[in-house]
């Protein structure tokens, strides 16, 4: 006869997760915060450039048109020169500790972290890329193993766009579908006004001219978008505005040298005017000869500023008769700027900080 069920002297099983009475109490773990940023490659090697494009370009965030045609042109034409092409422009910006993006982006998450310690904020703070290393799945492990139950994601574009920021809270939502067990999770959706960033980027500018002296013009320059993109419904080109409708509030008799455009286009279709580079030229034509160029939208030098802005547009400008093109760098590691980030983190913190 098979015996089902125990003998009355074995001891009963220790209960510890309490399913047979009162759950044990359990303890507010700390915080957690989630930076996110575009991404990089891990090297300015073509090999290490075909594999940030191929996963960069394959989001159908980022292109949207149908997958099948996309990936032909992508798998034949693009990723077959594209990274040989980029190879050299990338070791020419490159830092000794690595890609300007990450070591800038990975201070600013060190001094939000230092911050936060300071005020004595429970928390910890991971950087993850949407494209490359660290990337999202391993900084949203990281915080889990640091018994994080609630995180803050921040992607670091002041300006809300599909193509970053919703592609950044897709990733964070993909990994999130994979846990049994899910944090409690807040999205920044943007901050293109947000005082502490405005402030920033107006110091930026008025230290920069305090020491060099003021220009005749100041372009700031912007990633661009397809325009049917903005007929679509994607708010991006509203919160460029608004934020340099803000910033030249804040430089006041100065704000006349503000001027707009968007840069980095590609393909044959319309994308946000005026285009950086063409517009360096006319100016330069028109007999414009001192320029200062700013990329607001860009937290972090990257390829799209240091070697775009500073190298290809400055050659262009300089090209057509303009004498000095000068470029003030993103807000990268200032301490300001870090101070302004880690209030706007502790105010999207609310509720959850003890």
């Amino acid at each position: 006869m098979i015996q089902l069920f125990a003998p009355r002297y074995l001891p009963e099983p220790a209960d510890p997760h309490g399913l047979d009475g009162e759950p044990p109490p359990r303890e507010a773990g700390p915080l957690g915060v989630l930076l996110v940023n575009l991404g990089t490659p891990d090297e300015p090697t073509a090999k290490s450039i075909r594999r940030y494009l191929r996963e960069f370009l394959s989001d159908p965030r980022v292109i949207e048109i149908p997958s099948w045609i996309w990936q032909i042109i992508l798998r034949i034409f693009i990723l077959t020169r594209r990274p040989q092409a980029l190879a050299p422009r990338y070791e020419e910006i490159w830092l000794e500790q690595g890609s300007p993006l990450l070591v800038y982006s990975q201070a600013q998450a060190l001094g939000v972290q230092q911050h936060l310690s300071d005020a004595g904020v429970p928390a910890h703070v991971e950087l993850g890329m949407r494209y490359g290393n660290p990337s999202i799945p391993d900084a949203m492990d990281a915080l889990r193993k640091k018994g994080c139950e609630r995180i803050l994601v921040v992607p670091m574009y002041p300006q809300y766009a599909a193509s970053t920021t919703a592609t950044a809270v897709d990733a964070v939502a993909a990994h999130a579908a994979k846990l049994r067990n899910q944090p409690e999770m807040r999205f920044v959706k943007r901050y293109y006004d947000e005082p502490g960033y405005i402030d920033a980027l107006a110091r930026q500018v008025t230290d920069y001219w305090a020491l060099h002296g003021k220009p005749q013009r100041l372009l700031l320059s912007f990633h661009g978008l397809p325009r049917r993109t903005i007929q679509q419904g994607d708010p991006y080109h509203r919160d460029c505005m608004e934020t340099v409708l803000l910033l030249k509030r804040r430089l006041g008799v100065d704000a006349s040298l503000v001027h707009v455009s968007f840069q980095s286009r590609f393909g044959a279709e319309k994308w946000l005017e005026p285009y950086t580079e063409p517009l360096l030229r006319e100016w330069a034509r028109q007999g414009i000869t001192r320029v200062d160029v700013m990329c607001p939208g860009f937290l972090a030098d990257c390829l799209e500023t240091r070697e775009e802005i500073q190298m290809q547009c400055r050659d262009a400008f300089l090209g057509e008769g303009g004498q000095q093109f000068r470029y003030i760098s993103c807000l990268n590691d200032d301490p300001i700027w870090i101070s302004s980030l880690a209030g706007l983190v502790r105010k999207h913190l609310g509720g959850w900080i003890p």
